[in-house]
C-alpha cells in the first residue's frame, strides 16, 4: 500500500473507533500509540502533509505513547477507563 493509502487507513480506522466510542456512551480524549506504531504514523503523516515537529493530536484525541503497545494504539475515553468495561478500542497501525 502507498503512504497515502496507509495514511487514510489508519486515520479511517482511528475514526471508526473513536465513534464506536461515542455510540456505547463515551467520549474518547486520548489515543495511546505503542513507539513503533506511533514513529510509524507520525513518518506517513510528515511525508504526506509536510509537517513538522512532533505529532500531538490526531482527530481531536490527544496523543500519549505507551511503548509496550508496539504497533497498535488504542482509543480511550481517559475518564472512564478502568472504571467502565469498554472504554477502549484497540487499533492495529503497523500491518
Amino acid at each position: 500500500m502507498t503512504a497515502r493509502g496507509d495514511l487514510i487507513r489508519i486515520l479511517g480506522e482511528i475514526e471508526e473507533k473513536a465513534n464506536e466510542l461515542k455510540m456505547d456512551g463515551f467520549e474518547p480524549d486520548v489515543i495511546l500509540f505503542g513507539r513503533e506504531a506511533y514513529n510509524f504514523f507520525s513518518q506517513l503523516l510528515k511525508q504526506e502533509a509536510e509537517e513538522e515537529g512532533p505529532i500531538t493530536e490526531v482527530s481531536g484525541l490527544k496523543i500519549d505513547i505507551l511503548s509496550f503497545l508496539g504497533r497498535d494504539a488504542v482509543v480511550i475515553d481517559s475518564k472512564m477507563l478502568g472504571l467502565v468495561p469498554g472504554a477502549a478500542k484497540r487499533v492495529r497501525i503497523v500491518k
